[in-house]
């Protein structure tokens, strides 16, 4: 309360017709009056509404379980109660769903008083995947599930995850679906910033934010084989979970907290973290989460501060144009003794550079990836793929 009443008013605007709807409300614990509004909610609502009251489980994880265990429907969609739907969101995610046979629908998710994902809504998809299109960047579970898909293989979302548990759930259906679809065309899903900054997926120590990445990268280790597709879906957690643990929050940390988080993280490096996947990323992230993983945190604030200050890195172009070097803190120091490769913008990123020469620069890199993965242990060479 109160972004539930705008919630629950977001549910009586659906256009999709009251009788084909359960609504089933779980209140975990609350103590602001949401259980009697939802009773209210329920004796005057056009389509089936089920409140289910029980003890504060201290995360999302529990009464999204229960909800789940409860739904009858083709299709489950999870609203937090602080968030609101589009007026057509549930008729156009069905249609779209039906439409095309996809086991899941992602429709567009616009930010009110927050940020909300932005690069998947170039244009609807009627059908694609998480390794075709940037959808693993948008992992909350605010989608349209196929019932039955969810049932064949026991999804149940993780409870002992407090945060990122959403994450989990949602690209393992991703890769477990008979295909995607994404409406870009019509904002589906409003995701609420509330005014005290207390939205449900925020909150919660540094140590569940590794819990989380973890989690996710055993998962996507365990149901993608090694090469390409899976360093592809490994930039996630890299970049959305671990990344933000080694950009300005570890300036303010104290050595204790520094080192702590190396040794979170040491393992998930030693794991995880390869040529392929770096690559993947901008020249600074790459190159910060490479100090993580090489144990070179000391030169760490020069390269966040860079950052932070908004300072453009001077290019330094070879090769007669077709590579391109991005000056961050660090490059060529003999001091620092970091490799070029780290450097090297990809040609998404070099392209903003004049005098770059992307065409050429293809069969460059190509020969640098394959003399750098001859240079790497054995473990690495295994991990990269061409």
């Amino acid at each position: 309360m109160p972004y539930l009443v705008e919630c629950l008013a977001s549910v009586e605007r659906q256009t999709l017709d009251p009788a084909c709807v359960e609504v089933i409300a779980v209140d975990d614990g609350s103590t602001d009056g949401t259980g009697e509004y939802l009773e209210e909610f329920a004796a005057r609502a056009a389509m089936t509404v089920t409140v289910i009251r029980q003890e504060n489980s201290g995360g999302p994880s529990g009464p999204r379980n229960v909800g789940l265990a409860k739904a009858a429907g083709r299709y489950v969609f999870f609203l937090d109660a602080d968030d609101r739907l589009g007026d057509e969101a549930l008729e156009r995610m069905v249609a779209m769903a039906d439409k095309n046979g996809t086991d899941v629908v992602l429709g567009k998710v616009e930010g009110i008083n927050r940020k909300g994902p932005q690069s998947m809504w170039g244009k609807s998809l009627d059908r694609t995947d998480v390794f075709s299109s940037n959808i693993k960047f948008a992992l909350s579970a605010q989608k349209l599930f196929r019932r039955a898909l969810l049932e064949r293989h026991g999804m149940r979302f993780d409870e002992s995850l407090w945060t990122g548990e959403d994450a989990l759930f949602t690209m393992e259906a991703y890769l477990r679906a008979d295909g995607v679809s994404v409406i870009a065309d019509y904002p589906c899903y409003y995701l609420v910033g509330r005014e005290d900054g207390k939205h449900v997926t925020k909150g919660g120590s540094y140590t569940l934010r590794f819990d989380s990445a973890r989690a996710l990268m055993n998962l996507i280790a365990d149901m993608v084989p090694p090469g390409p597709r899976r360093d592809s879906l490994m930039v996630r957690p890299f970049k959305v979970t671990l990344l933000p643990q080694f950009g300005p929050k570890f300036l303010k940390d104290t050595d204790e907290v520094r080192q702590h988080k190396l040794e979170l993280a040491r393992p998930l490096m030693d794991a995880h973290w390869n040529p392929e996947v770096a690559r993947r990323l901008r020249v600074h992230e790459r190159l910060q989460l490479h100090l993580v993983a090489v144990r070179r945190t000391e030169l760490l604030p020069d390269v966040i501060e860079f950052v932070q200050a908004k300072k453009q890195p001077t290019p330094v172009l070879e090769k007669r144009g077709t590579c391109v070097y991005l000056g961050y803190p660090h490059f060529r120091s003999r001091a620092a003794g970091l490799p070029d490769w780290i450097y090297l913008a990809e040609p998404r990123e070099a392209r903003g550079v004049q005098g770059y020469r992307e065409e050429a620069a293809n069969t460059f890199l190509r020969r640098a990836l394959r003399k750098l993965r001859r240079s790497l242990p054995t473990r690495d060479v295994k991990a990269a793929a061409a």
